[in-house]
């Protein structure tokens, strides 16, 4: 007779929770642990956790939750991980677990309500209107996502304008949520906001959907129930990737640096294109100790930031601490919500400016047409 598995987590990767050893080398990337130093909350501490459920030892309840809730999925300890433990993964399987067993976080239970009613993750009615015509026929959708939509609205306005610029044939729609949060935190992706946005997507004739968002694109790209835009031929880039060719013939005198996106670069391997862009307009560009697969992380993935903000905060403190270092006057990134969580750290006494890519363009562009 076969070992009986109470859990998907367990059904789909016992062999990589035993693989995990005592090498530690999780434990030297981890965010949390950077932060906190409690060895539960590392990669490893979690992966013992789990051993323990499935030795029989500890059940996924109400006491776990702090545990394995507290993960960012940056995929940091993946990335060093010699076993090849697939973390981010394991995590979000056992977080199905226990939703399915009736345990979840609070933050994510609202979260989960809020989407069915509102259709974003906010729970907001009404999102900015961007003063923009939607849902026309287009070359190009861009789609905003829900931090863009709802958080940094001026964000948003500032890349649209820069679309316009180039002008760039493009349509808003009536988007609703990606909703591939919701399998970050342990719920079944929402199938009703999937199909709304691939039939407005579709109803534009557009052969390319543009994003701000790195967790868009990836749910995108990448989620099976989104198949059906796949399946019509329509391309998904992230803006990083449509604004590489371009030429904007502007150029600031100021230190600039980059901020990788945990969803962008070590989920998407997307690292060259946000580069390529920036040294054409920043000649005084510079790296951080810290960057590309090594990049430490914002500390907004993961649903942590809504479950445990202060924490979210002080990882995103940790980053800036980096930008400090190398002297930048400006950090670039190329997500509104590492934008969101790197400019609510920001001290008073911290001097440089925070943009994304798309948003610092627009800026440099705006003044020249002053100068004029």
């Amino acid at each position: 007779m076969g070992l009986k598995m109470k859990y998907g987590f367990e059904r789909k990767f016992r062999d990589q929770v035993l693989r995990c050893s005592s090498c530690g080398f999780c434990q030297a990337v981890c965010p949390i642990f950077g932060l906190t130093f409690r060895p539960a909350l590392n990669a490893r501490g979690k992966m013992l956790v789990l051993q323990e459920v499935m030795d029989g030892d500890a059940e996924l309840n109400q006491e776990l939750i702090e545990t394995l809730f507290q993960c960012t999925t940056c995929a940091n300890c993946s990335t060093n991980c010699p076993s090849g433990v697939s973390v981010p993964d394991i995590i979000k399987e056992a977080r199905k677990d226990m939703v399915a067993a009736g345990v979840g976080h609070p933050a994510f239970i609202g979260m989960n309500e809020a989407l069915k009613m509102r259709h974003n993750i906010y729970g907001e009615e009404e999102p900015e209107d961007f003063e923009r015509e939607r849902n026309r026929k287009a070359d190009y959708v861009y789609f905003i996502g829900c931090v863009g939509s709802f958080r940094e609205n001026e964000t948003t306005m500032e890349t649209l304008d820069l679309l316009d610029r180039l002008k760039v044939d493009y349509t808003l729609i009536d988007e609703v949520c990606c909703s591939g949060v919701l399998e970050d935190v342990g719920y079944r992706i929402n199938r009703e906001l999937i199909n709304r946005n691939i039939e407005m997507i579709l109803s534009t004739g557009a052969g390319k959907v543009i994003t701000g968002c790195p967790y868009c694109f990836r749910t995108f790209n990448d989620d099976r129930f989104y198949k059906g835009l796949r399946d019509a031929g329509v391309k998904v880039l992230h803006i990083s990737q449509f604004l590489k060719d371009f030429d904007f013939e502007v150029i600031s005198d100021k230190v600039v640096t980059y901020h990788d996106p945990c969803d962008l670069g070590r989920h998407c391997g997307i690292y060259d294109e946000p580069r390529e862009t920036i040294t054409k307009i920043a000649p005084n560009f510079v790296e951080m100790s810290h960057t590309r697969a090594d990049a430490l992380c914002c500390g907004a993935g993961g649903g942590v930031r809504g479950a445990y903000p202060a924490n979210s905060i002080a990882m995103a403190r940790r980053r800036l601490d980096e930008v400090e270092q190398i002297g930048a006057q400006v950090v670039l990134t190329e997500c509104n919500s590492c934008l969101h969580n790197l400019a609510n750290a920001k001290l008073r006494s911290q001097k440089f400016s925070i943009y994304t890519t798309a948003q610092f363009i627009n800026m440099l562009m705006m003044t020249e047409i002053d100068k004029e």
